[in-house]
């Protein structure tokens, strides 16, 4: 089974988020992301054996609790870069202590035999994928002319374990354990 670890967006930011979207998804012909699937990352775990699952979610909850984490949905980007955009995504900031989340969830995944990430952590929200290069002007332009980039704020109680199931129609994610930031 494919897995990742990370935090739920509420259904205020998706909302935000949604006026977004439908002001950009007329301007290019892209993958966009389903509302909602937009979540944060922590740690993505990649396939895992279905036997192993109790494992893993028992290394899980010796994860250190940093407390709630205050998070913002702030900044539109590409990843790697605007003029080869392959992401496009909005832009994360919190505390620390989110940084310090991922590194012990990548630490609970590796005592596992996880692969580690290699990237340093970038937490951002998916809006959409650009398969193929395809001229972006408008869309660019667009964003470009928002009024704002700030999409709300909301604060984080606790982190789950989910599951993702590739679909035609985009994937299908669901939690399989949650465990709470507070101590």
């Amino acid at each position: 089974m494919r897995l990742f670890i990370g935090l739920d967006v509420p259904w205020q930011i998706r909302r935000n988020l949604e006026l977004l979207l439908k002001h950009l998804q007329t301007k290019a012909e892209i993958a966009w992301s389903p509302l909602d699937n937009l979540h944060v990352t922590t740690k993505f775990v990649g396939e895992w054996p279905e036997d192993r699952i109790e494992q893993l979610k028992q290394a899980l909850t010796l994860v250190p609790r940093p407390g709630a984490l205050n998070i913002a949905i702030r900044g539109i980007g590409w990843f790697p870069n605007p003029h080869q955009p392959r992401v496009l995504y909005a832009g994360i900031q919190g505390p620390p202590a989110l940084a310090t989340l991922s590194a012990d969830t990548e630490s609970a995944c590796e005592s596992l035999g996880i692969a580690a990430e290699r990237r340093d952590y970038r937490p951002h929200l998916t809006l959409a994928r650009v398969r193929n290069p395809k001229p972006l002007f408008e869309l660019k332009r667009a964003i470009a002319e928002l009024p704002d980039d700030s999409f709300g704020a909301f604060e984080s109680m606790e982190f789950h374990l989910y599951k993702t199931e590739l679909r035609p129609q985009g994937s299908l994610y669901t939690k399989l354990a949650s465990y709470p930031l507070i101590p």
